[in-house]
Formats: structure tokens, sequence, C-alpha cells
């Protein structure tokens, strides 16, 4: 029958059926074969074996044939049919209906197979062996194999996923990575069926049989070995071999499954035995007699013996921090627990091996016998305890503090299976407490108590060296930092942030403030215990010690030290808001500081401060702020005068220097350098202002027939200076200062402004002044600085603007002296001729126009004459009369020639001045802040001024016409020099040229009509 089937099938399909027989049928005993047997016993055995495999094989192929060859009917009611027979054979054959709900689920699944397609063939084939095996009267005494194979757990679930899954007890899907010929032995996968109960006459166990022919045993025996060492044991990855010695070559079975069994709770332990031992730390050696399915059991509770002996060996350990050895801790109580189950099933054997040796009840050892294949579902759930551990404890290698935390919250709030989150969540309470402890101590007394660096806050060991515009107080900036790699994934980065806060306020208030014992008080207080899993209850601790924190740091900020009265004292002192104060103190200093600044001395400075202060409302001030403010000279330079070095200081100590830093100072002082030297321009003006409208009515009055003009056009340049001047300290006192410390209140005043807070809010207050007050910002924002011309700040520019200001101050100071002397001179001409004509004689001769040189001839002359009497008188008298009267027109002075050079450098300094100012003005058409856009506009509010935006390139035509503008300046001084006096023909002698060439310059068309409308316009 052999021959004729061989054709028609395949040697894999005779191969599977062939296994699939002998792992479904129950051993014989020699009770079965009577006493129709040769003495020897095992031969007898097998070939009784031998034959009952051929007899169920042939059978087996006789029901496919006959099932496929009377194929009819649809194959969907076929399919129906078979599993309508297996679901009432198994709710008949059992009391509860657990195994018919669970072949329903198999079924359904079984359902969706692609690869199978003759499923109801199989299922009917399945049904049909189950039904024979109640007739051949072999049934064992055992409860487990009373009823057919179908109703095994481990022999349905792989009569159903041959080939794509196995089933695990207890229904836990794993991967099939058998890709042999053949289907796996369900035994590999689910363990060994009940071991043969031995004879009378052989009191030792007899080996099964091969019932297949060489090849076929050499085949089956090379797929066990396969799937054996692709099972997922726990040899380690870098050996190619199964550590497992795994050679089954010999018939007999040595040693038995009792002395396995007995051996089982030292194994599990992770201790050698008789007959299976650790050959090293992560290699078990089985016996080499045992067979396929028996080495695949052992295979799956050597799973648990490795991973206990790791998992030991990682407690005992101790390395690592707080967290880590919490972990330890933690996975120590989970291994106690396992030995506790080892300790349970060693009790289970002992009673199953005593029940097996007592002859007075033989059924004894069969009714709920120990099994190795038991003892593999019992220790189940513990095995995937250990293997989750052991993948804990392998990426926990090179964690600590924060990520270990992480890593195993990662395993109860990302994984799917539900044993695995509950099971990390247990180890998550035990793990977590050294970290609230620390937390606990951080957030309520302001400790760190982290020695092993495992705390998201740090101490650095080396202070970083910080940007000095940055440097504040180490205790609050640079003490602690906040580590983000160390945060733990059971909180958010704010919440970190938050905490962080909270402890590093609570050490500034102890060791900053000096209120230590507020710190002890609230610690007694707040102090709670904290612990995993209490959200709610962490959220509301660290809500109610931030507010409780940052309030009373707040306070002592305020109440303490007086860090709001000092901001205050800052700005109405050294950002000039103190009016009063000021102009006292520039007009006290004023003559000393017009001396080299080597000859100022500190005690002069600080009495005409005290004399400021005394004078004015800063007298009513606190004691402490005037005790700050000080006056002091800064570093000297070579020709400087004391307007260039004096300025003021405010001292300020700890803890108030943690808002306001080092470099807050420095900002404080450089804006206060800038408006002292404003205010110094506009004192020095108006005092030029005050002297030109008072000698107007007297001394300038006298001499305005010669520089009346010239003192015109002061006038109007004066009064365009003093606008200027005027607009840009409107601008920065009160459009850029008072408008930045309105912020500064509006942040400062927040509820819940935290010290951070008010550090941020000052920072931004001092570059907010630096930025718009002209003093930190470039002139312009799209980059107009060429490769050879560095961009100009605005800074510079204003200081430029400033120096052109005290020039033209000191040459209209030479001009009044000028004119002094002018009219010095004119009354002592009058007073001499009112004398001489007193005295009977000419009030004015020859002799008083000629010039100095000339006049000692003239009177030898006049001496010469004097014999001619009246007649020598009479003849000179023609000569006289063409002479002009000193009414009319007096002759030169000795002076005459220095008016001509201060004619030259007034109108210099007075174009200088627009051609800068057009420029500044330029600039500031061009920024992004609508503030200093608006200056711009207010400076030039009636257009006299025609701002110029500079280019990027500076070419040769630029710098000729700089020469140009030169040479004509000059030629103007050498023709007032000359002699032509009269200021309206050099202005249109000037045009005359300017309209030749057919170009105007709007700078010098603006310098040269100074007398015109605009700046008419701008003096009315």
């Amino acid at each position: 029958m052999s021959a004729r089937r061989a054709p028609a099938r395949s040697r894999r399909v005779d191969d599977a059926l062939s296994q699939l027989i002998d792992s479904m049928l129950p051993p014989l005993s020699l009770s079965a074969l009577g006493d129709d047997y040769s003495a020897d016993e095992e031969d007898a055995l097998a070939a009784a074996e031998e034959r009952r495999h051929r007899d169920r094989l042939d059978r087996a192929w006789r029901i496919l044939e006959t099932a496929a060859d009377s194929g009819s009917g649809s194959a969907a009611e076929n399919i129906n049919n078979a599993s309508d027979l297996i679901k009432r054979k198994l709710l008949r054959e059992n009391a509860s209906p657990d195994k018919a709900v669970r072949f329903s689920n198999l079924y359904s699944r079984l359902l969706t197979q692609p690869v199978l397609s003759q499923k109801w063939a199989i299922l009917y084939l399945l049904y049909r062996l189950s039904e024979s095996q109640g007739d051949e009267g072999e049934r064992m005494d055992d409860g487990e194999r009373c009823r057919s194979p179908l109703m095994e757990e481990g022999n349905l679930d792989n009569m159903l996923f041959k080939g794509s899954r196995n089933i695990r007890p207890g229904g836990r899907m794993v991967d099939d990575i058998d890709e042999g010929p053949a289907i796996s032995s369900s035994v590999s996968q689910r363990g060994a069926r009940p071991e043969r109960r031995p004879s009378l006459k052989a009191p030792t166990e007899r080996p099964r049989r091969q019932t297949l022919t060489e090849e076929g045993k050499e085949s089956r025996l090379g797929r066990a070995r396969a799937d054996s060492a692709a099972k997922d044991t726990v040899v380690p990855a870098e050996d190619n071999a199964s550590p497992m010695a795994v050679e089954p070559v010999q018939q007999t079975m040595k040693p038995a499954e009792p002395e396995l069994l007995r051996d089982l709770p030292f194994i599990l332990q992770g201790l050698s035995s008789t007959n299976v031992e650790f050959s090293s730390s992560s290699v078990l050696k089985l016996p080499p007699t045992l067979p396929i399915p028996m080495i695949s059991l052992l295979h799956t509770l050597a799973e648990p013996c490795l991973l206990y002996r790791e998992l030991s060996a990682f407690v005992d350990s101790s390395d690592g921090g707080l967290v880590s050895q919490a972990l330890r801790a933690a996975i120590g109580n989970e291994l106690r627990s396992y030995l506790s189950l080892v300790a349970t099933l060693e009790g289970e054997i002992r009673r199953a091996l005593t029940a097996a040796a007592d002859e007075n009840n033989p059924k004894g050892a069969v009714k709920g016998a120990v099994t190795l294949k038991r003892c593999v579902v019992w220790t189940r759930e513990a095995t995937m305890a250990l293997r989750l551990m052991n993948v804990m404890v392998e990426e926990a290698r090179n964690k600590k503090g924060g990520q270990l935390i992480s890593l195993i919250h990662g395993f109860s709030s990302s994984h799917g299976d539900p044993f695995v989150c509950s099971f990390a969540e247990k180890l998550l309470s035990h793990v977590t407490r050294p970290f609230y402890d620390m937390l606990r101590l951080w957030i309520y007394d302001g400790e760190l108590s982290d020695p092993y660096k495992e705390f998201f806050v740090t101490e650095p060991e080396f202070r970083p060296s910080t940007d000095p515009r940055r440097i504040a107080t180490s205790v609050w900036e640079d003490k602690y930092k906040l580590d983000d790699e160390m945060v733990p994934s059971i909180i958010t980065q704010e919440f970190a942030k938050k905490v962080f806060l909270i402890g590093k306020s609570l050490n500034f208030i102890r060791y900053g403030c000096g209120d230590s014992a507020w710190v002890e008080a609230y610690s007694k207080e707040a102090s709670k215990e904290l612990r995993y899993g209490d959200t709610a209850s962490l959220e509301n601790s660290i809500d109610e010690a931030y507010k409780t924190t940052m309030a009373r740091l707040i306070h002592l900020m305020d109440t303490k030290f007086k860090l709001f009265e000092h901001l205050r004292a800052l700005k109405k002192y050294l950002l000039l808001g103190q009016g009063d104060f000021i102009a006292l103190l520039m007009e006290s200093l004023a003559s000393n500081l017009d001396r080299p600044a080597n000859s100022q001395y500190r005690h002069t400075l600080t009495a005409q401060l005290e004399h400021a202060i005394r004078a004015s409302n800063a007298q009513f001030d606190s004691p402490d702020v005037l005790r700050r403010l000080d006056a002091r000279m800064l570093e000297l330079s070579h020709g400087e005068i004391g307007w260039d070095c004096f300025t003021l200081e405010y001292k300020i100590d700890a803890p108030v220097d943690v808002v306001i830093t080092p470099w807050g100072s420095t900002q404080y002082l450089k804006v206060f350098n800038f408006l002292w030297r404003v205010k110094r321009v506009e004192f020095a003006l108006g005092s030029t202002w005050r002297r030109c409208m008072t000698g107007a009515r007297g001394v300038l009055g006298a001499v305005d027939d010669k520089v009346g003009a010239d003192w015109k056009r002061a006038r109007c340049v004066i009064a365009e200076m003093i606008h200027f001047v005027c607009q840009l300290q409107y601008y920065i006192l009160f459009e850029v200062i008072e408008a930045s410390w309105d912020e500064l209140q509006a942040a400062i005043s927040k509820p819940g402004c935290t010290l951070d807070d008010l550090i941020e809010a000052h920072t931004k207050y001092l570059n907010s002044i630096t930025h718009k007050g002209l003093l930190g910002s470039a002139s312009t924002s799209r980059g107009s600085s060429s490769g050879k011309q560095p961009e100009e700040s605005f800074l510079s520019q204003l200081h430029q603007i400033l120096k052109i200001m005290l020039a033209y101050k000191d040459a209209v100071d030479g001009l009044y002296s000028f004119s002094v002397a002018e009219f010095t001179r004119r009354q002592e001409l009058s007073a001499k001729i009112e004398t001489r004509t007193a005295q009977g004689r000419w009030g004015v001769t020859e002799r008083d126009f000629l010039p100095s040189s000339r006049r000692g001839q003239g009177h030898v002359k006049s001496a010469s004459s004097s014999f001619s009497g009246t007649h020598g008188l009479d003849q000179q008298q023609p000569d006289g009369a063409d002479t002009p009267t000193p009414l009319l027109a007096p002759g030169p002075s000795a002076d005459d020639h220095m008016l001509p050079s201060l004619r030259a450098r007034l109108r210099d300094l007075s174009a200088d001045f627009r051609a800068r100012l057009n420029v500044l003005l330029g600039d500031l058409a061009y920024q992004p802040d609508v503030d200093m856009r608006f200056l711009g506009v207010v400076m030039n509010f009636n257009d006299v001024y025609q701002p110029v935006r500079r280019r990027k390139t500076v070419g040769a035509g630029s710098s000729s016409s700089k020469e140009k503008e030169r040479a004509r300046r000059k030629a103007a001084a050498a023709s007032s020099a000359s002699g032509d006096g009269s200021v309206q023909q050099e202005k249109e002698k000037e045009r005359e040229r300017e309209k030749e060439k057919g170009t105007t310059d709007p700078a010098k068309e603006a310098a040269g009509s100074g007398g015109d409308s605009g700046t008419a316009g701008t003096e009315g």
C-alpha cells in the first residue's frame, strides 16, 4: 500500500502525518501485550508500537483519501460540520464549557490563515482520530489522558496553528521558528506527554522505538535539534551553538523524569545537581540520553534558572547610586518571591514522588501527579517576570537616577502587555523612593542631598566662565543648575523647572538672605512624605511650596533689603530723574570741573555733592540711600578736564546685587556719563545764550555796526543747538527711561512674580534704555558700512556733535571777547575826544587813524610844521576834508585781524554741525523702532534740515568733494581777511560760485544761510 501511495504523496506530508500520529498515541504497557511476547521485553514492546504506528498511519491515509474522494457538499458546509462535531464532543466530555469556548476562539483564528486550503479536512481528520482512540482500550488512568488528545491544551493549539504559530500554555502566543520540511513537534513546544509507567518486570524506563525508516528517523531528529537550538533559551547571543549539550543518540532514557523532578528545585535556584549542571554562568549542560520532547521541556525550564543566576549576580553587586540600589532591592524582593514559588513547587514534587513510591495506592501517582510540563505551566509568569527584569537590568547598565526611572516608567506607560505594565508599576513604587526623598528635602529645606549625581538639580564643582555682562551672585545664578537629561519622565519639564526654582529660592533665603529660621519653621510645618502614584497630592504640594517660597523671597527683597527703593534711587540720581539735584550739582561743580582732571580732589567733590543734596529735595530721601551715593573720578588721561572724568556712583551690596548685577551697575554708569555730558552741553549753551541776550542791550549793541550780523548768525546756530539738546534730553528721559520704568513696574508688580522674573525684567529695562537711548545700537539697521569704513554707532555720532557744540560755544565766547574789546576801544576813543575838546583842541587828529607803525612819523611831521603857525594849519585843512569823520568811519583797530578768523571758525563749526545732524537724522529715519524714528521727526519738525542717508561705498568722488569744500572755506576766510567786512557780499559771492558749478550742497547751503528764514524760524 505504501508503494502504491508513494507517487501520490510527498515525503513532507508523509513525515508530518507520521510525527502527528506518533505524538498523539499513548505509550504501550507490558500488560497490553499479554503473555504473547518473547523473553526480550523491550523488543516485543518496540515491535508492538511499530505495528500500532503503522496501522494508525495507514488508517489516517485512508481517512484522508476517503474525505478527498467524497467531496460532496460545499466546503463551507463541511468545515462548519466538522467544527460543530468537535464543539459537541468537547461539551459532552467536559463539565465546563471553557474548552469549547477556547476551541471557538482558535477556530475563528484558523479561518483567517491563508496558508491552509483544506481546513475542513484537517478538522475532520482530527475529529476521527480522537474517536478512534477510544476503540483501542489503551487509555491511561491519568486524568489528563482519559479523554481524546483533542482535549489536551497543547495538542489542540498545535493542531490548529502548525507552521504559523505555537501557543504556550495559557494562550500566550509565540512565533514559530521552525522552517523544516515537517510541522514542529507539539511536544517540543508544549512539553512531553506523561512518561510510561514502568512494568512489573523491568523497573527502569523503556525507550520508545523509532517506527519510521532510518531516513525518516534522521529527518525527525534533525528537525527536533533545530527546534531546540532555535528556541528562545537563555544562551548568550555570542555562542553560535546552543549551550545545552543535547545529543540523544542512545536509545535509553536516563535519568528518568522523577529524578529530573527531584533535581528541578535546585536547578531553578541556579544550583548544579547530579544530572544537570551549570558549566558556566550562562550555560546549562543537559544529559545526552534524554529524548527531544524532554529536552524541549528542560529548555523551557532552563530559562528561569539562567535568568535567576544573572539577576542574583546583579543584586549582589554594590556599584551605582541610590536609585540603582533601590532597583537592586526591588529585584531582590521579586527574586525572593520567585524562591517562594520554587519552595512551593518543591513541596508538590516531594508529595508526588512520595505518592508514586506508595505501593498501597498505585493510582495515586497518576492522579494529580507533578510532571515537567506542569512545572513549565506553574513557572510561566515567574519566567516572564524574570525575563522582564533581565531586560531592565541590561538596558540600565549606563543609566542612573532620573534616566533609570524614565526607563522603567517607559515599560509601564508605553508597553501593550498588561502584565509588563503592572509589573513595572510595582517596581517603580520601590525604585522612586530615593528620588522622592531627595525631592522632599529639596522643596522643603532647600538642601541638595545627592551624593551620586542622580537628581536633576546639580551643583557644578567648577563654576563655568560666564559672560561678563551677565555676572551675578554665585549663590543664585551659578550654585545650582538644572540638568534636563536627568529629569525623569514621571514629571514634566515645566514641573521640574518649578521644583528647581523652589529649592533654589529656599537655599537663597537660607544662605543669601540669612533667614534660616523661617526655612526651618516652614520645613517643619509643610514637610510631608512624597511617594510614587499620588500625582494629585504631589502637584498640590509643589504648587503650595512654590507660592509660599516665592512670596517670602519677594517680601524679604522688598522689606528687609529695600530692592525697589534702590531701583528708584538709581533712576533719580544716575538717570537724572531728580532734576533740581542735578542742576545744583552741576552749578556748584562747574568752576571746579573746568580745571584739569589731575587737579581734582575727592574731598572737594564730596563736599559739593553734600551741598547739592542739602539744597535740593534729595535731602528727604532715606539715609541709607544717601549713604550709598558717592562722587568719584574715572581713570585719568592726559589733557582731560574734570568734566570728562567726573561720575556718580551708587553702591550695591548683597543680596541686592543678584538683581542689580555688576553688569547692571556698569550700564547705569554708562547712561549717567552720557546724560551728564548732554547736561553739561546744555548748561554751557544756556550760559552763552544768557550772556548774548544780556549783552545785546549793552556792550554788543554798541558794536552792532561791526559784528551785528555775526551775532545774529551765532544766536541762530545756538538756538538750533539748544533745540537739539532739549529734544535729545526729552527723548531719553521721558520716551525711553520713563516708558521703560513703567514696564519694569508692571513686570515686578505681577502676582506670583519670582526672583528670576525680577532679574529678567531689570535686564530688559537696562537693555531698553541702552538700545533706545542711542547708547548700544548701530546707526543703521541695513549694514551700511563698507569694508574700508567701519560702521559708526549712534553714541559716537552724538559725542562728535556734542564736541562740535562745545567748540562752537568756545568760538562764540571768543566773539564776545572781541566785541567787548572793540567796545572798550571805542569807549577809550570817546573819552579821549571829550578830554581834548574840553582842553580846546581837536577831538580827533590824523594820528588817531594811522596804524601804530606810522604814528611816529606823523609826530615828526607835525612837529616840523608847527613853526608855520596858522597858515600851516590851514594848509592841512583840505587834506583833512577828505578824511572820514570819527563818527562815520572809525579807523581799523589793532584787533581787527582776529575777526575774520572768528568768522571762519564759526562758519566751519556751524556747517559741520548741520552736516553731522543731517547724517544722524538720516540714520534715525531708517530705524525699526518707532520711538527712534519719532526722535528724528521731532528734531526736524519744520524740515529745516535735509537728512542724508549714507551709502554703502565711499568712492573717490566724495573725497574730492570734501577737498573742494575745504578749499572753498579757505577762500572764504581769505576774502574776509582782505578787508571785506560785508557778510551779505560774501554770501552773494559764494552763491554765485555754486551756481556757476551747477551743484548745491544742502549742508553748505544751510550753513551759509544761517540768518535766513530757516534759522530765523528756529530762533523765533
